[in-house]
Protein backbone atom coordinates (compact mmCIF):
# COMPACT_ATOMS: atom_id res chain seq x y z
CA UNK A 1 0.00 0.00 0.00
CA UNK A 2 2.80 2.41 0.98
CA UNK A 3 4.81 1.69 -2.13
CA UNK A 4 1.66 2.55 -4.30
CA UNK A 5 1.47 5.71 -2.54
CA UNK A 6 4.74 6.80 -3.58
CA UNK A 7 4.32 5.94 -6.80
CA UNK A 8 1.58 7.73 -6.79
CA UNK A 9 2.84 10.56 -5.50
CA UNK A 10 5.62 10.28 -7.81
CA UNK A 11 3.32 10.02 -10.89
CA UNK A 12 1.43 13.54 -9.37
CA UNK A 13 5.10 15.72 -9.22
CA UNK A 14 6.09 14.37 -12.54
CA UNK A 15 2.75 15.28 -14.25
CA UNK A 16 3.21 19.12 -12.55
CA UNK A 17 6.88 19.29 -13.06
CA UNK A 18 5.49 18.43 -17.27
CA UNK A 19 3.04 20.82 -16.96
CA UNK A 20 5.29 23.42 -15.90
CA UNK A 21 7.92 22.66 -18.73
CA UNK A 22 4.90 22.80 -20.89
CA UNK A 23 4.39 26.31 -20.26
CA UNK A 24 7.50 27.16 -19.64
CA UNK A 25 8.31 25.97 -23.56
CA UNK A 26 5.36 28.01 -24.82
CA UNK A 27 6.13 31.04 -23.14
CA UNK A 28 9.19 31.30 -24.76
CA UNK A 29 8.80 30.12 -28.22
CA UNK A 30 5.76 32.90 -28.12
CA UNK A 31 8.71 35.67 -26.67
CA UNK A 32 10.70 34.01 -29.46
CA UNK A 33 7.85 34.46 -32.21
CA UNK A 34 6.61 37.81 -31.46
CA UNK A 35 9.15 40.55 -29.76
CA UNK A 36 7.85 43.51 -28.19
CA UNK A 37 6.97 46.22 -31.03
CA UNK A 38 7.05 49.85 -30.14
CA UNK A 39 3.69 51.41 -28.67
CA UNK A 40 1.80 53.83 -30.26
CA UNK A 41 2.01 55.35 -27.11
CA UNK A 42 5.57 55.45 -27.83
CA UNK A 43 5.59 56.38 -31.35
CA UNK A 44 2.86 59.80 -29.97
CA UNK A 45 5.83 60.37 -27.25
CA UNK A 46 8.20 60.71 -29.93
CA UNK A 47 6.22 63.06 -32.50
CA UNK A 48 5.55 65.41 -29.57
CA UNK A 49 8.88 65.83 -28.16
CA UNK A 50 10.35 66.57 -31.79
CA UNK A 51 7.45 69.11 -32.45
CA UNK A 52 8.36 70.71 -29.35
CA UNK A 53 12.08 71.24 -30.23
CA UNK A 54 10.86 72.45 -33.86
CA UNK A 55 8.94 75.13 -31.99
CA UNK A 56 11.97 76.05 -28.71
CA UNK A 57 15.42 74.55 -28.60
CA UNK A 58 16.30 72.60 -25.97
CA UNK A 59 19.28 74.55 -24.51
CA UNK A 60 18.80 77.56 -22.52
CA UNK A 61 17.23 80.26 -24.99
CA UNK A 62 15.91 84.08 -24.88
CA UNK A 63 12.96 85.15 -27.41
CA UNK A 64 11.20 88.29 -27.45
CA UNK A 65 7.10 88.18 -27.49
CA UNK A 66 4.82 90.68 -29.03
CA UNK A 67 1.04 89.89 -28.04
CA UNK A 68 -2.09 91.66 -29.69
CA UNK A 69 -5.68 90.90 -28.62
CA UNK A 70 -8.19 91.70 -30.83
CA UNK A 71 -11.99 92.22 -29.83
CA UNK A 72 -15.34 90.41 -31.76
CA UNK A 73 -15.19 94.00 -33.21
CA UNK A 74 -11.58 93.27 -35.32
CA UNK A 75 -10.76 96.64 -33.07
CA UNK A 76 -7.20 95.92 -30.95
CA UNK A 77 -7.75 95.67 -27.51
CA UNK A 78 -4.40 95.80 -26.09
CA UNK A 79 -0.68 95.28 -27.25
CA UNK A 80 2.03 93.65 -24.84
CA UNK A 81 5.63 92.81 -25.07
CA UNK A 82 7.46 90.80 -23.01
CA UNK A 83 11.35 88.54 -22.91
CA UNK A 84 11.27 85.02 -21.87
CA UNK A 85 14.09 83.00 -21.06
CA UNK A 86 13.80 79.25 -20.85
CA UNK A 87 16.13 76.26 -20.51
CA UNK A 88 14.13 73.00 -20.72
CA UNK A 89 10.13 72.91 -19.99
CA UNK A 90 10.37 73.10 -16.11
CA UNK A 91 12.58 76.86 -15.74
CA UNK A 92 11.46 80.21 -17.21
CA UNK A 93 11.63 83.43 -16.54
CA UNK A 94 8.69 85.72 -17.96
CA UNK A 95 9.95 89.70 -18.32
CA UNK A 96 6.72 92.03 -18.86
CA UNK A 97 8.82 95.07 -21.26
CA UNK A 98 5.41 96.84 -22.63
CA UNK A 99 3.38 98.49 -21.16
CA UNK A 100 5.80 100.64 -19.91
CA UNK A 101 3.55 101.28 -16.50
CA UNK A 102 4.17 97.20 -15.55
CA UNK A 103 7.47 97.17 -17.07
CA UNK A 104 9.48 95.45 -13.86
CA UNK A 105 6.67 92.96 -13.21
CA UNK A 106 8.62 89.27 -14.08
CA UNK A 107 7.14 85.37 -13.86
CA UNK A 108 8.63 83.21 -12.62
CA UNK A 109 7.89 79.31 -12.98
CA UNK A 110 10.35 76.51 -11.40
CA UNK A 111 8.49 73.10 -11.98
CA UNK A 112 4.56 73.52 -12.07
CA UNK A 113 5.05 76.47 -9.23
CA UNK A 114 4.36 79.97 -10.83
CA UNK A 115 5.49 83.62 -9.18
CA UNK A 116 4.79 87.10 -10.37
CA UNK A 117 6.70 89.58 -8.76
CA UNK A 118 6.08 92.98 -8.60
CA UNK A 119 8.75 95.78 -7.95
CA UNK A 120 5.56 97.80 -5.59
CA UNK A 121 4.64 94.25 -3.77
CA UNK A 122 7.35 93.12 -1.17
CA UNK A 123 6.27 89.04 -1.48
CA UNK A 124 5.05 87.26 -4.67
CA UNK A 125 1.90 86.18 -5.43
CA UNK A 126 1.33 82.78 -6.27
CA UNK A 127 -0.28 82.05 -9.97
CA UNK A 128 -1.67 79.31 -12.05
CA UNK A 129 -0.56 78.00 -15.28
CA UNK A 130 -4.44 78.14 -16.58
CA UNK A 131 -4.79 81.94 -15.16
CA UNK A 132 -5.10 84.37 -18.06
CA UNK A 133 -2.02 86.34 -18.75
CA UNK A 134 -3.59 88.72 -21.76
CA UNK A 135 -6.08 88.33 -24.10
CA UNK A 136 -6.17 84.49 -25.16
CA UNK A 137 -3.15 83.93 -23.77
CA UNK A 138 -2.68 81.87 -20.43
CA UNK A 139 -0.02 82.00 -17.87
CA UNK A 140 0.88 78.46 -19.15
CA UNK A 141 0.82 79.74 -22.54
CA UNK A 142 4.28 81.39 -22.45
CA UNK A 143 5.83 79.99 -18.90
CA UNK A 144 5.29 76.51 -19.48
CA UNK A 145 4.81 75.89 -23.65
CA UNK A 146 6.26 72.22 -24.51
CA UNK A 147 3.36 69.24 -24.39
CA UNK A 148 5.82 66.27 -23.47
CA UNK A 149 6.43 66.29 -19.86
CA UNK A 150 2.53 67.66 -19.08
CA UNK A 151 0.83 65.53 -21.13
CA UNK A 152 0.42 61.83 -22.36
CA UNK A 153 0.13 60.95 -26.33
CA UNK A 154 -1.49 58.88 -28.28
CA UNK A 155 -2.39 58.95 -32.33
CA UNK A 156 -6.29 59.15 -33.26
CA UNK A 157 -5.69 59.42 -36.86
CA UNK A 158 -3.84 60.98 -40.07
CA UNK A 159 -5.28 64.00 -42.10
CA UNK A 160 -4.10 65.68 -45.17
CA UNK A 161 -4.00 69.51 -45.46
CA UNK A 162 -3.43 71.50 -48.37
CA UNK A 163 -1.71 68.06 -49.74
CA UNK A 164 0.57 67.35 -46.55
CA UNK A 165 -0.30 64.66 -44.49
CA UNK A 166 -0.55 64.84 -40.38
CA UNK A 167 -0.30 62.92 -37.64
CA UNK A 168 -3.77 64.11 -35.26
CA UNK A 169 -2.60 63.68 -31.46
CA UNK A 170 -5.36 63.35 -27.99
CA UNK A 171 -2.84 64.64 -25.58
CA UNK A 172 -4.12 64.16 -22.33
CA UNK A 173 -3.03 66.01 -19.24
CA UNK A 174 -0.98 64.08 -16.46
CA UNK A 175 -2.87 66.20 -13.80
CA UNK A 176 -4.98 68.94 -13.44
CA UNK A 177 -1.78 71.11 -12.68
CA UNK A 178 -1.43 71.73 -16.16
CA UNK A 179 -2.47 74.11 -18.33
CA UNK A 180 -4.67 72.06 -20.39
CA UNK A 181 -6.87 69.33 -19.57
CA UNK A 182 -6.77 68.09 -23.55
CA UNK A 183 -5.17 69.17 -26.08
CA UNK A 184 -5.94 68.27 -29.94
CA UNK A 185 -2.84 68.53 -31.95
CA UNK A 186 -2.19 68.56 -35.71
CA UNK A 187 1.44 68.00 -36.22
CA UNK A 188 3.10 67.43 -39.70
CA UNK A 189 4.26 64.30 -40.58
CA UNK A 190 7.23 64.55 -42.76
CA UNK A 191 9.22 66.88 -40.28
CA UNK A 192 6.97 66.83 -36.95
CA UNK A 193 6.18 71.20 -37.62
CA UNK A 194 2.95 72.07 -35.70
CA UNK A 195 -0.19 73.51 -37.26
CA UNK A 196 -2.89 73.37 -34.86
CA UNK A 197 -3.70 72.94 -32.03
CA UNK A 198 -7.24 72.70 -29.76
CA UNK A 199 -6.89 73.41 -26.18
CA UNK A 200 -10.12 71.77 -23.75
CA UNK A 201 -11.02 71.80 -19.98
CA UNK A 202 -11.52 69.70 -17.61
CA UNK A 203 -15.41 69.67 -18.50
CA UNK A 204 -14.12 69.33 -22.38
CA UNK A 205 -14.93 72.18 -23.52
CA UNK A 206 -13.10 73.64 -26.41
CA UNK A 207 -11.16 76.80 -25.05
CA UNK A 208 -9.81 78.03 -28.03
CA UNK A 209 -7.94 77.08 -31.14
CA UNK A 210 -4.12 77.42 -31.90
CA UNK A 211 -2.28 78.22 -35.21
CA UNK A 212 1.20 77.91 -36.05
CA UNK A 213 2.36 79.99 -38.94
CA UNK A 214 4.63 82.26 -40.40
CA UNK A 215 7.72 79.44 -40.04
CA UNK A 216 10.98 81.53 -40.27
CA UNK A 217 14.45 80.25 -39.17
CA UNK A 218 15.61 80.64 -36.36
CA UNK A 219 18.82 78.81 -34.85
CA UNK A 220 19.29 76.80 -37.41
CA UNK A 221 15.79 75.09 -38.08
CA UNK A 222 12.20 76.41 -39.65
CA UNK A 223 10.25 77.61 -36.19
CA UNK A 224 6.58 79.18 -36.13
CA UNK A 225 7.36 82.95 -35.45
CA UNK A 226 3.96 83.78 -34.66
CA UNK A 227 1.03 81.97 -32.83
CA UNK A 228 -2.76 83.14 -33.55
CA UNK A 229 -4.65 82.03 -30.39
CA UNK A 230 -8.72 82.34 -31.15
CA UNK A 231 -11.24 82.02 -28.51
CA UNK A 232 -13.66 79.88 -29.29
CA UNK A 233 -16.37 80.40 -26.52
CA UNK A 234 -16.35 84.26 -27.95
CA UNK A 235 -16.26 84.46 -31.53
CA UNK A 236 -14.13 86.80 -33.20
CA UNK A 237 -11.48 87.27 -30.41
CA UNK A 238 -7.86 86.88 -30.75
CA UNK A 239 -4.66 86.98 -29.89
CA UNK A 240 -1.61 87.49 -31.99
CA UNK A 241 1.71 86.03 -30.63
CA UNK A 242 4.73 87.15 -32.56
CA UNK A 243 8.03 85.52 -31.77
CA UNK A 244 11.67 87.41 -32.30
CA UNK A 245 15.56 87.97 -31.72
CA UNK A 246 15.31 84.22 -30.35
CA UNK A 247 19.06 83.07 -29.47
CA UNK A 248 20.72 80.81 -27.05
CA UNK A 249 21.84 81.98 -23.99
CA UNK A 250 23.71 80.29 -20.76
CA UNK A 251 20.68 79.79 -18.59
CA UNK A 252 22.82 78.81 -14.65
CA UNK A 253 20.10 77.59 -12.17
CA UNK A 254 20.92 80.76 -10.06
CA UNK A 255 18.96 82.88 -12.44
CA UNK A 256 15.67 81.04 -12.19
CA UNK A 257 15.89 81.86 -8.12
CA UNK A 258 13.84 84.81 -6.67
CA UNK A 259 16.84 86.36 -5.59
CA UNK A 260 18.25 86.70 -8.76
CA UNK A 261 15.47 88.41 -10.49
CA UNK A 262 16.41 91.86 -9.92
CA UNK A 263 19.64 91.18 -11.83
CA UNK A 264 18.11 90.52 -14.57
CA UNK A 265 18.31 92.93 -17.81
Amino acid sequence: MEIMTTRWRCVKASARIGTLSLLLLMSTAQAQESPPAPTEDAAARSIVEKADLVRFPGEGFQVDIAITSTQSSGQPSESRRYRVLSKGNSNTVVMITEPASERGQIILMKGRDLWVFMPEVSQPIRLGLSQRLTGQVANGDLARANFASDYNPRIVRSETIGGEEYHVLELTAVDRGVTYQRVVYWVRQKDNAPHKAEFYSLSNRLLKTCRYENYQTMLGRPRPARLVMEDSLRSGEQSVLDYGNMKLRDLPEKVFTKDYLKRLE
